[in-house]
C-alpha cells in the first residue's frame, strides 16, 4: 500500500522542524523563528476556542489537527526557559517527542479528511449497481415562503412527525415565534394518527404545552378532515399569558378546566357595577346540553377572590350561571317593609324581600291562577327571622282584606304585639287546637253560604266581590313542639292535615311554622305535599348549612342548588395562618344572618334572599290596616251553635275534645281521651272507647291507641 503524499509531507516537516525547536530557543533567543512559533501557537489556540463553540459536528477533530501548532510553542516556551539545553538534554527529548506524536498521529493530513480514503494506490473496487433512493415523502418545492421552507426543514430532520407533510406555516402578526403549521398525512387518504403535542414542540425546542392540535375545517380550494390538522405554537402568547392573562384566559386556565371550579364552562362577560359594589361574571357551558358543576370556593381561588360565603354568590339558570362578588355582604344590608311594598297586586303578589342582585322576591296572598286560597311554610330556628317574616306576611295579607288568626306554643312579645292587628291571637297548644278545629268547621259553613248573586253555595274565588266571606289565614308557630304535645298534639296534627287538604277551596290557609317539616316532627307527607304545591316555602337558617339544604330539598320537587346560610356574615381579614403563628385571635366581625332566607318559587328554583324588616319597637300600624278584618256574623253565629267560638284562652270544657270519664270509673279523674275531629257540642257528640272505630294512620296515634288500651 502507497504512503499518501500528504503524510509523507507532514513526516517530513515534524523531522525537520523538530531540531530547529530545540537549537533556535538556546542559540538565538531573540530569533525570528520563536516569533513565528508564539505566532501560530495563538492561531491554533484561536481554532481551538471557535472549535468548542460550534455546534457543528466534528470539534474534536478540529482541536487535535490544531494541536502541533500549539505543542510546538510549548517545546520552544520550555527550550527558552532551561539553563543551556536543560537537564538530561531535555529540550531535545521534548522536541523529539513532538515530532513522534505528530509523526503517529498526522492530525493535518489525516484529519482534515472527514472519511479515510484509500490509499492512492489502493486497488479500485469492483462495480456494482447504484440502488436506486427511496423518494423522499415531501412535496417538491411548489414556491413555499421562506418560513414555510424553514420549518419544512426543520421537520423534515425530525424525522416527520406523526408521518405527516407541512403544508404551511404562518406566523402569528406581532409575535416572534409564535406560528401555526398546516399539516396533511403523508399518504393520500390515510388519516393522521400518533402525533402528539410533544412530538411537535420537540422540532421547534418548545414546551408541549405551547402546542394545541385543532382539527381542520373544509374550505373551498383546500380538504379538511381526519388527513388534515393545524398545530398552534404559541410560546410567546402562553408566556404573556401565564404574567398577565385577560379575563376570558384566567377563567378557561383556573375555573373552565377540567380541574378548574366550573369545569366545560366558558365566560360570557365580566362587568362591573361601582354604585352597588359587585363584579358580576357571567358564564355558560360550552356544550350547552350539560349542567353546570360549580364548586364556589375552587371558582373563588380561581379567580383570585376571598372565600367567603358572604360576599360571592351563585345563580344557576339551565347551562348559564352568575357569580356575583361583592364588595360587602349584601344581604347584611336591612330593607324597611312599607305599606308599599306589601299591597298585593291584582294577582295577590307583594313584595317580602330582597335577592342578593337587588331584585325584589315576591310572595302570594292567594293562588290567583288556581282560584284558591295558599298556604305557606316558614322553617327556620330560633331568632332566625321567623316572626319578622309573619309581621309582613300578615300585614300584606289584612291589606287584601283577609282574617289572620296566629297561635304559638309560648307567649313572646312579638306575637302580642301582632295581636293587636289581627282578628285573634292565643299562646299556648289549647289555643292552637281550638283554632284548626274552628277552621276546620269553617269549611263546612262556608260550603253552605249562599253568594248574594245567585244565592248558591259557590267554591272560593279570591277577588271576587261577590264572595260572602273572607279569606281566613290560620298561622301556627312552633308547630312541630305543639304537634308533640301530650294533650291536644294529636288533634293539632289530624286537624292541620284536614285543614290543608279541605281548606283551599273554602278561602282558608294554613301556615305552620317550626325548626322541621319531616312527618316525625308533625308534618306528615300528606300535609307536606299540600304545602309545597300550594305555598312558596320559606327556609330561614336551620342551624347549619347543610340542616338548611336538607330542609329546602325536602320541599321541593326536584334537587336544585340549594344556596348556604352561614350562621354570621362575616369578612375574611388576613391570613388565618399568619394570626395562628403571631398568636392572635380571629377578628370578631360577624354579622347575624337573621332575616335572610331561602324562598322556593314556584318553578322549584330556591332563591337567596332578605326578609323585610318590620320594627316592633315601633308602631306597626304603619304597615297594617286602619281596621283589623274580622269574620262575617252569619259564620260567627255558625260557630257559635258549635260550640266553637267562645275565648279560647279558657280550660278546657268538660267534653270539649274527649268523652268525661264514666260514673263506673276507677275514679281517678282521668278522662279517656278520643283522637281529632270535632270535640264539644260540635264534633259530633260522644262515643264510648269501646266503639272507637277511627283508623290509625300516625305513629303518634297507634300511641295513643296503646295508652288507652291500657287505662281500659
Amino acid at each position: 500500500m502507497t504512503t499518501p503524499r500528504s503524510v509523507t509531507l507532514e513526516r517530513l516537516a515534524y523531522t525537520l522542524a523538530a531540531p530547529v525547536l530545540a537549537v533556535a530557543p538556546n542559540v538565538y533567543p531573540d530569533s525570528p523563528v520563536n516569533q513565528v512559533v508564539q505566532l501560530a501557537a495563538a492561531a491554533g489556540i484561536g481554532a481551538w476556542f471557535l472549535a468548542a463553540k460550534s455546534d457543528e459536528p466534528g470539534a474534536g477533530r478540529k482541536i487535535l489537527r490544531w494541536s502541533p501548532l500549539v505543542l510546538a510553542a510549548a517545546v520552544d516556551v520550555a527550550a527558552g526557559h532551561t539553563p543551556g539545553f536543560g537537564p538530561y538534554w531535555l529540550d531535545g527529548l521534548l522536541a523529539a517527542g513532538w515530532a513522534a506524536a505528530g509523526y503517529l498521529v498526522m492530525p493535518f493530513s489525516r484529519h482534515t479528511r472527514r472519511r479515510n480514503r484509500p490509499a492512492v494506490a489502493a486497488p479500485a473496487p469492483p462495480l456494482q449497481v447504484a440502488e436506486v433512493p427511496e423518494p423522499s415523502p415531501a412535496v417538491p418545492d411548489d414556491g413555499a415562503d421562506l418560513l414555510t421552507r424553514e420549518v419544512r426543514m426543520m421537520w423534515e430532520n425530525a424525522g416527520m412527525p406523526g408521518r405527516t407533510h407541512v403544508v404551511k406555516a404562518t406566523r402569528h402578526p406581532g409575535m416572534r415565534h409564535d406560528m401555526t403549521i398546516l399539516l396533511r398525512a403523508s399518504e393520500t387518504g390515510r388519516p393522521i394518527s400518533g402525533l402528539s403535542e410533544a412530538a411537535v414542540a420537540a422540532p421547534f425546542a418548545v414546551p408541549s404545552s405551547d402546542v394545541v392540535l385543532a382539527e381542520v375545517a373544509i374550505q373551498p380550494g383546500r380538504q379538511g378532515g381526519p388527513g388534515w390538522m393545524e398545530a398552534h405554537i404559541t410560546p410567546d402568547a402562553n408566556q404573556r399569558r401565564r404574567k398577565a392573562p385577560t379575563d376570558q384566559e384566567r377563567w378557561a386556565d383556573k375555573v373552565g378546566s377540567p380541574k378548574g371550579g366550573a369545569p366545560g364552562s366558558e365566560l360570557v362577560h365580566k362587568t362591573r357595577d361601582d354604585e352597588r359594589g359587585v363584579t358580576f361574571y357571567r358564564a355558560k357551558m360550552a356544550d350547552s346540553t350539560e349542567t353546570p358543576r360549580i364548586d364556589l370556593a375552587k371558582v373563588c381561588r380561581g379567580l383570585k377572590l376571598p372565600e367567603d360565603d358572604s360576599c360571592v354568590f351563585v345563580l344557576i339558570d339551565g347551562s348559564e350561571f352568575l357569580i356575583s362578588a361583592f364588595d360587602e355582604p349584601p344581604l347584611s344590608q336591612i330593607f324597611p317593609a312599607t305599606r308599599e311594598l306589601l299591597t298585593p297586586d291584582a294577582k295577590g303578589m307583594y313584595v317580602c324581600g330582597y335577592t342578593i342582585t337587588g331584585q325584589p322576591v315576591k310572595n302570594m296572598v292567594y293562588q290567583h291562577d288556581k282560584n284558591a286560597a295558599r298556604h305557606g311554610l316558614i322553617l327556620g330556628v330560633s331568632r332566625s327571622g321567623k316572626t319578622q317574616y309573619f309581621a309582613i306576611d300578615m300585614a300584606a295579607m289584612s291589606l287584601a282584606g283577609q282574617v289572620v288568626w296566629l297561635s304559638t306554643v309560648r307567649k313572646d312579645e312579638k306575637t302580642t304585639v301582632l295581636g293587636k292587628y289581627i282578628d285573634r291571637q292565643g299562646s299556648n297548644a289549647l289555643w292552637m287546637a281550638r283554632s284548626l278545629r274552628a277552621a276546620k268547621a269553617l269549611c263546612e259553613i262556608r260550603a253552605q253560604m249562599p253568594w248574594p248573586h245567585d244565592g248558591q253555595p259557590h267554591d272560593y274565588k279570591p277577588g271576587d266581590p261577590r264572595c260572602p266571606y273572607r279569606q281566613l289565614n290560620v298561622f301556627a308557630d312552633e308547630f312541630m313542639t305543639a304537634a308533640q304535645d301530650g294533650d291536644f298534639g294529636e288533634f293539632i296534627q289530624k286537624d292541620g292535615d284536614d285543614l290543608t287538604v279541605t281548606g283551599l277551596k273554602y278561602g282558608i290557609g294554613f301556615n305552620p311554622a317550626g325548626q322541621s317539616p319531616f312527618a316525625h316532627n308533625g308534618f306528615s307527607t300528606e300535609m307536606k305535599d299540600n304545602l309545597r304545591q300550594n305555598s312558596r316555602p320559606t327556609i330561614f337558617n336551620m342551624g347549619s348549612p347543610g340542616a338548611t339544604r336538607k330542609a329546602a330539598e325536602g320541599t321541593m320537587e326536584n334537587a336544585y342548588d340549594v344556596p348556604t346560610i352561614p350562621a354570621r356574615y362575616s369578612r375574611s381579614e388576613g391570613s388565618a395562618i399568619e394570626r395562628a403563628m403571631r398568636g392572635e385571635a380571629d377578628p370578631e366581625n360577624g354579622v347575624s344572618t337573621g332575616g335572610v332566607a331561602v324562598i322556593v318559587l314556584d318553578n322549584g328554583r330556591a332563591v337567596l334572599m332578605r326578609s323585610l324588616y318590620a320594627d316592633f319597637d315601633t308602631d306597626l300600624s304603619g304597615i297594617f290596616p286602619d281596621e283589623v278584618n274580622r269574620l262575617t256574623d252569619h259564620e260567627i253565629s255558625e260557630l257559635e251553635k258549635r260550640g266553637l267560638w267562645f275565648d279560647w284562652n279558657e280550660p278546657v270544657r268538660p267534653g270539649e275534645f274527649w268523652p268525661e270519664p264514666d260514673e263506673d270509673d276507677d275514679g281517678d279523674g282521668r278522662s279517656r281521651r278520643r283522637g281529632g275531629g270535632g270535640g264539644g257540642k260540635g264534633g259530633g257528640g260522644k262515643r264510648s272507647y269501646g266503639s272507637r272505630s277511627e283508623q290509625v294512620t300516625s305513629p303518634r296515634q297507634a300511641l295513643e291507641a296503646i295508652k288507652s288500651l291500657n287505662n281500659a
